[in-house]
């Protein structure tokens, strides 16, 4: 069995249904599904604020390729359109494998261009932190340390004031 975080979000069309649907056609793998919580953009400034939760799943026999290929299965789903000029461009849904753990809880690391892992900049990202704390709170992101530390003192610390939670959207199945 691996278990993975995955990180959702979206700032197009219906985002709240778009991230329901996420969590839905994540099935009987999810374990649990975090707050979600209204972000500005990252990286490209000239779009709508986002959604973003965190999904903590986990299936027998599933690798690290499996579960990226249920996050771009989940993206088509919610009609993803990439731009490859604005690579940080709004979207309807995006899904990020974050970290992926084997069954002994080692985390699986990969350096394949299209999945690397554990993601290059989960711990810039206070919405991606955020959201995952919620869900493992001594958690860590593998070799960049606790989540609390990262938000606290790291990169992504500058950016957690603009991180408004929202407890109106439940996404729990």
């Amino acid at each position: 069995m691996t278990r993975a975080l995955l990180s959702i979000g979206g700032n197009l069309g219906d985002r709240e249904r778009h991230l329901r649907a996420a969590v839905a056609g994540l099935g009987d793998t999810v374990l649990v599904v975090s707050g979600v919580y209204e972000t500005p953009p990252w990286g490209d400034p000239d779009q709508p604020s986002y959604l973003n939760a965190a999904v903590m799943v986990a299936a027998p026999d599933a690798t690290a390729r499996d579960w990226l290929e249920t996050a771009w299965r989940l993206e088509a789903e919610a009609g993803r359109v990439r731009d490859p000029q604005r690579r940080f461009g709004p979207r309807t849904l995006d899904v990020d494998v974050i970290a992926v753990w084997a069954d002994d809880g080692t985390p699986v690391v990969s350096d394949d261009v299209e999945l690397t892992l554990p993601h290059p900049r989960a711990h810039l990202r206070a919405f991606v932190l955020r959201p995952w704390i919620d869900i493992d709170p001594f958690g860590a992101v593998p070799g960049h340390g606790s989540l609390d530390l990262l938000l606290r003192e790291g990169p992504a610390a500058a950016d957690t004031g603009e991180i408004e939670p929202r407890p109106d959207i439940k996404l729990e199945l």
